[in-house]
């Protein structure tokens, strides 16, 4: 039971909202035709709120492995907004496994 509980969800947490990220700004630049506007800045926006969710896991991650109980409130913020995040993409992404992550990162914290 305890290594399903265990702080190293947050270390993969943070690796999928990263490199999730990551991977959704490459594609939107490669996917853009035209100039720099608007919708390119949502959608890279969208890229940008994955990767800054993955680092603040990261070092809640780092923080728990110090036992800074702190990053156990920090990291539920972060996976109770990624939450509310997908349920505002959800009708254009269905992104079932951040959610399921957010779900388990939460539950954990």
């Amino acid at each position: 039971m305890s290594t399903l509980l265990s702080i190293h969800w947050f270390l993969f947490g943070a690796i999928w909202y990263f490199f999730n990220g990551v991977l959704h700004d490459i594609f939107v630049i490669r996917q853009h035709q035209g100039k720099y506007d608007r919708e390119l800045l949502r959608l890279l926006m969208d890229g940008h709120v994955l990767i800054l969710s993955g680092i603040l896991m990261l070092v809640c991650w780092f923080m728990l492995r110090q036992n800074q109980v702190f990053g156990f409130g920090i990291s539920m913020i972060v996976s109770l907004f990624m939450l509310i995040y997908c349920a505002m993409i959800f009708p254009f992404l269905k992104s079932f496994g951040t959610i399921l992550i957010s779900l388990i990162l939460f539950a954990i914290a």
